[in-house]
């Protein structure tokens, strides 16, 4: 099924608009992903809460996702190779969290029914699976490929004013030297700037330049716009932006 998520739109004067990623508000939010963490938290621990049931249906891999209408969640379970999917339709005036427990609810309902009547675990699942549309679409859908995030803090590039993007640039130690002779020029405490903030751009500077000639990444896996979970860790996972070449 194609995504529904709407992620940005664009206004007439040129402004950038987001839909929160977690409750699907429509905000002039700038770069950032939620209309608050508050927000992103709640929906992130609605979904932790009831990995009991996404568990007990033997789910690999999972991921969440919702439009103006409905939610959508899409698992697939160890050894099986087509995707089971369950739509939920948006209350008025609720949040996707919200709508999410609802329909884990009534889901975990018809398990623990089926579970008192036959006994059996196993029966149990393959019950609240048999609700769920089928279809055959790519493992790919629920899980993702391995992402390469560069280990760094994002402060020291805040201090310096760069991107983390242009961590990937082929002439990284020199964008860095520009980048803190910049800063130096307004913050060094010789021309009246201000020491502590100068000692930060200073910092920041050497981090940097010993990661460029020595980098290092850690290895996550995660979707731009829909949550994902892991069954190897019982765990959902936000939204992970995607590196800036892999755009």
């Amino acid at each position: 099924m194609k995504q529904l998520i709407v992620r940005n739109i664009i206004e007439p004067n040129g402004k950038k608009i987001r839909r929160c990623l977690a409750c699907g508000t429509l905000v002039t939010i700038g770069r950032r992903r939620y209309c608050s963490m508050d927000c992103r938290k709640r929906l992130h621990y609605k979904l932790d809460v009831r990995t009991g049931l996404i568990k007990a249906l033997n789910v690999k891999y999972a991921t969440f996702y919702f439009s103006d209408v409905m939610i959508i969640l899409d698992m697939l379970p160890y050894g099986s190779e087509e995707m089971f999917s369950f739509f939920y339709p948006r209350s008025p005036g609720k949040k996707p969290s919200e709508d999410f427990s609802k329909m884990a609810d009534m889901l975990g309902s018809i398990w623990w029914k089926e579970k008192k009547r036959t006994n059996k675990r196993y029966l149990a699942s393959h019950y609240v699976l048999a609700q769920a549309v089928r279809t055959n679409a790519p493992a790919v859908s629920v899980k993702p490929s391995m992402l390469k995030v560069p280990s760094m803090k994002t402060m020291h590039l805040s201090n310096l004013k760069l991107d983390k993007s242009e961590l990937s640039a082929t002439e990284l130690l020199k964008r860095i030297k520009d980048a803190y002779r910049r800063q130096a020029k307004t913050h060094h405490p010789d021309i009246g700037g201000n020491a502590a903030t100068f000692r930060k751009i200073h910092e920041a500077y050497k981090e940097l330049t010993a990661w460029a000639k020595n980098p290092t990444f850690t290895k996550r896996r995660g979707f731009p716009d829909k949550w994902f979970y892991d069954g190897s860790t019982n765990k959902w996972v936000q939204p992970t932006p995607l590196p800036q070449q892999q755009r």
